[in-house]
């Protein structure tokens, strides 16, 4: 009997463990169940948190963007090609010019105290410039604003004798007139349309073209004539190059 009782023992000792670790795999099996729960909701939430501050954004720019347009109720648009360049002066349509054919080099960025030639700066807005040009007579005050606009890359600041305006801001295909550095509408112009998505060479470079002024480049009328060559029987003698100097 003793032996009896001691393997019933045994055995119901064993369906209590068994009935434990069942217990113990049911437990386990809702824990992670819950757990997934959670992490799911957890994902679902943070989800949610950015698709909502992507769509909040969205529309904040969307009414920024709105707002912008709405402040350049001014601006002038034309439709220049570009990519179309000349060694010669051109005579611009507008003043200053917008676009159109423009030197093979361009205007490097930057402030200038002297008019640069707008063939060049016409070469930078096509880079995704802006040009803001100012009459001579401008207060220096008024000036330094601009300065300070201009303090950034793809910026040209340069005066402009006959300027129609006081202020006037030019990016490729696109213009404003102000008469104060202040004017909220030269801000917004100068945010929308810098490197803007009509510019036709958009990321080009802004610098390592020409730093020179209108008055130390000055850009020829016509295009060079060639120099006359000798040709055999004229009377006109050939002119012999002179010697090189002989090394010491």
């Amino acid at each position: 009997m003793t032996k009896e009782k001691a393997q019933a023992r045994r055995e119901h000792l064993a369906r209590m463990r068994a009935e434990q670790k069942r217990k113990e795999r049911r437990m386990a099996f809702v824990m992670w169940g819950i757990g997934g729960l959670v992490i799911a909701l957890l994902v679902g939430s943070v989800g949610f948190y950015i698709v909502k501050q992507e769509m909040d954004r969205s529309e904040v720019e969307k009414k920024a963007e709105a707002a912008e347009a709405a402040m350049l109720p001014k601006v002038k648009n034309f439709e220049y090609k570009g990519s179309q360049h000349t060694s010669i002066k051109v005579n611009y349509t507008e003043n200053p010019p917008v676009g159109g054919e423009h030197n093979p080099a361009w205007q490097n960025c930057g402030v200038y105290d002297e008019p640069i030639n707008n063939e060049t700066g016409v070469h930078s807005m096509e880079h995704g410039a802006v040009w803001i040009t100012y009459q001579p007579d401008l207060p220096t005050a008024e000036v330094d604003k601009l300065r300070n606009l201009a303090a950034t890359d793809y910026m040209l600041l340069s005066p402009y004798p006959g300027l129609p305006s006081k202020i006037v801001a030019s990016s490729w295909n696109h213009q404003l007139t102000v008469d104060s550095a202040d004017s909220p509408d030269l801000s917004a112009f100068i945010r929308k349309f810098k490197q803007g998505p009509d510019t036709p060479e958009r990321g080009a470079t802004c610098s390592g073209g020409v730093s020179e002024v209108a008055s130390q480049a000055v850009i020829p009328t016509t295009t060079p004539s060639a120099a006359p060559t000798s040709t055999a029987g004229t009377d006109a003698p050939i002119p012999m190059a002179s010697p090189s100097p002989a090394a010491s």
